[in-house]
């Protein structure tokens, strides 16, 4: 059994794969402590690692040091008061003012599968593919239940956690922290590796060495956010891509949030991650209960690339639904036309599309509603039939005959003040009393907590589903959070507003893909503002940045796929010189780029000279013999164009070693140099494999610890694909 409890030792143990993960009970009032999580081991007995025969003893044993106990016990799931000061990952807050807080264990119990968490995204699993762990934990004087739900996958090195709160008492209670996970560590000289950027560098890797204190990333923001992710990684300092131990959080979850790693006096971290509790607060009725989002735990002993390739394996496999497979080559019409089109030139951009074979056409801002610019008509979701006559149902018609698909571009969370939405109903946007509200990028957030209003954006978004042949949107957000009121909720419970907007974002979300199995969604942020694990539990694939550039993009799609795999990652080939820096790159080095993620382009194709036109078919050809490797298989990062300022590598091998794709791009030339020597990864070191293009033969072991030898180019901008195969010489 991957799950399963010593009653001698009064320990938990959960394995994956390859991890060991052990909690355990001390004292006879039961707190619940972490004993261990890293690299299997077979041993039960581990419970000396709680220093339970150390100073501070039990509080049973030792009641004049419960204090002190507190100060040092490390917490499964720690709670604030008694000693506790470190961050907490729960406070109460009683009708009589009181915060403190204490759970004992009451209960456990093992059980195949994995349940689903109501209103929230969460990873799945059946009975064959999954074991939960549920601990229940009370505290007697407040009648407070408190349900850990732990789920160890068989496929994957990934531990998923969740937090339900129950309130078994008679008062309402006020819970002002509810985080998801916390997890204690002895430090091991850890570094602390984080992602931040703004609009246009979303997702760049930060790594520095843990310090003393709280450090961490966070969003205030509503939206998971361009500043900061949500996610953190704890890992040695000497660890590589491929060696090293390295433990990953990662938040399924798309609003506010923190992750921050604690060092204190102990030289112990204290890893959590969750709801920010900053402006939060939930009243809990007496029998009501709070369900916390769940929260990712990755342990690896093979480097980050190993913690990286179990957070792919959880997320493609337990995580995204539905499109797994095909995603069509798209041309996005924004940078080609921006709001200056009609029926005839989108006709045009799609038979240039058809000639090339390029599957579906994205409209893109300004189909809509009176929407000549970014400062009206949010709200108005019908077809402005004077630039598109007959609607989207006559051009998607019309694409339909020359082998095109359809697809539009939407923001429903938004409204415009110059909206006829927005004069009928003002009060749908959100707005705090007493002050005017704020606006950003000439719009307002529609308040999502409120059931009418998400049921009035609802029916105009299948309305024009329904009206046309689409089989894509792109949902788009482009603004935070600022005025966090909703006129549905009581003053007392106006903390719970910015929580309850993301549930009622994922709810409009789960109806649309329910309502609409064959829609392909594209969660977008302003670009990667909320690149996050809640999110692509609706859509397969997000907009990873609106920044398409490809020297940039290197640094993005590093960073995004530290955490999420390829087949997640929207990437186009933009046009040139970029509209967000100004940079011209070769329309070659554009493709490479693009080709491991979601493809498409991002420009006119009738702006193209004859030698670009030229590569779009071979482009094309290399996406569709190669994405189902990108999108199944295991990612290893050779280089880094964001450490070396030079050039960027990566190698996909599929999940059988059969077949190996090395992607090679040189942005910087190295002058006066030999041929650069590029030790690969991941392949089997007991078969031989021969690469396609010359034909050499090496083992697995050879290619990895001999390597490839890539030309020195003297020039900026070059890029090779090599494609290795097992041959049928077997050892």
């Amino acid at each position: 059994m991957p799950i399963s409890y010593n009653e001698t030792e009064r320990v938990f143990r959960l394995d994956t794969p390859r991890t060991t993960y052990l909690c355990g009970l001390a004292g006879r009032e039961g707190f619940l402590g972490h004993i261990y999580y890293g690299p299997r081991i077979p041993d039960d007995n581990m419970r000396y690692l709680l220093r339970l025969e150390e100073r501070p003893f039990s509080p049973d044993e030792n009641p004049r040091e419960r204090a002190s106990f507190y100060d040092a016990f490390p917490f499964e799931y720690p709670t604030w008061g008694g000693g506790n000061f470190r961050e907490p990952c729960l406070r109460v807050r009683t009708a009589q003012g009181g915060g403190n807080c204490e759970l004992f264990y009451e209960s456990h119990r093992i059980f195949p599968g994995k349940p689903g968490l109501e209103g929230l995204p969460a990873a799945y699993g059946g009975p064959a593919e999954c074991t939960t762990l549920e601990i229940t934990l009370r505290d007697p004087a407040l009648e407070l239940k408190v349900r850990l739900l732990y789920t160890v996958f068989e496929d994957t090195d990934a531990i998923c956690r969740s937090v339900c709160i129950e309130n078994g008492g008679r008062e309402a209670l006020d819970l002002t922290a509810a985080l998801s996970a916390s997890l204690e560590l002895d430090n091991e000289d850890f570094d602390l590796i984080t992602l931040h950027g703004s609009w246009a560098r979303e997702q760049t890797i930060d790594r520095r060495p843990l310090a003393y204190g709280k450090q961490g990333a966070y969003s205030l923001r509503g939206i998971s956010s361009h500043q900061f992710h949500p996610f953190l990684a704890l890992c040695e300092g000497t660890a590589t891509q491929s060696r090293g131990l390295a433990y990953g959080m990662s938040f399924v979850y798309s609003g506010n949030f923190l992750a921050q790693a604690e060092l204190d006096q102990f030289n112990r971290v204290r890893a959590v991650l969750g709801i920010h509790p900053d402006g939060f607060q939930w009243r809990l009725e007496p029998g009501a209960s709070f369900q916390v989002p769940e929260t990712v735990l990755v342990c690896s002993n093979a480097g980050l690339g190993g913690m990286s390739r179990a957070f792919h394996d959880l997320f493609r496999n337990h995580l995204i639904r539905g499109q797994k497979k095909h995603r069509p080559t798209l041309v996005n019409s924004w940078e080609a036309c921006y709001f200056d089109f009609d029926h005839d030139r989108l006709l045009h951009l799609g038979e240039e599309a058809a000639r090339y074979g390029i599957e579906l056409l994205v409209v893109d801002d300004g189909w809509f509603g009176n929407r000549k610019d970014e400062t009206t008509s949010l709200g108005d979701w019908q077809v402005n039939e004077k630039k598109l006559p007959g609607g989207l149902k006559r051009l998607g018609e019309e694409l339909a005959e020359i082998g095109v698909k359809l697809g539009i571009w939407m923001e429903p969370e938004m409204i415009s003040p110059d909206s006829d939405l927005y004069r009928q109903h003002p009060d749908y946007a959100m707005a705090i009393p007493g002050y005017p509200p704020t606006l950003a990028r000439n719009q307002l957030v529609l308040d999502l907590t409120r059931k009418e209003v998400r049921d009035s954006i609802y029916r105009q978004i299948s309305d024009v589903l329904r009206s046309a042949p689409i089989c894509y949107l792109k949902w788009d957000m482009n603004r935070p959070l600022t005025d966090v009121y909703s006129a549905a909720l009581p003053p007392e419970r106006q903390g719970e507003a910015a929580h309850r907007y993301v549930l009622g974002l994922y709810e409009l979300q789960e109806r649309l893909v329910t309502d609409f199995p064959d829609l392909l969604l594209e969660n977008c942020c302003s670009g990667g503002g909320r690149f996050d694990p809640g999110m692509l539990y609706y859509s397969p694939q997000i907009w990873t940045s609106d920044n398409a550039e490809a020297v940039d993009r290197l640094v993005i799609q590093e960073g995004t796929s530290l955490i999420y795999p390829l087949s997640a990652i929207g990437a186009h080939v933009a046009a040139c010189p970029s509209h967000i820096n100004g940079r011209v790159t070769p329309f070659a080095i554009r493709g490479r780029v693009s080709l491991p993620g979601c493809f498409g382009y991002e420009l006119d194709l009738e702006q193209l000279s004859q030698d670009e036109r030229d590569l779009i078919p071979r482009q094309l050809e290399e996406y569709r013999a190669y994405g189902p490797l990108f999108r199944e298989g295991d990612c290893y990062r050779l280089a880094s164009y964001r450490e070396n300022h030079a050039y960027d590598a990566f190698l996909c091998a599929a999940k059988d070693r059969s077949l190996a794709v090395v992607s090679f791009v040189q942005v910087r030339s190295r002058a006066y140099q030999r041929s650069l020597r590029l030790k690969l990864d991941g392949l089997d070191e007991t078969v031989r494999y021969r690469r396609r293009d010359t034909g050499e033969v090496r083992s697995g072991a050879g290619w990895m610890q001999g390597g490839l030898l890539i030309e020195a180019v003297q020039s900026d901008y070059f890029s090779v694909l090599v494609i290795l195969e097992q041959t049928e010489e077997l050892y």
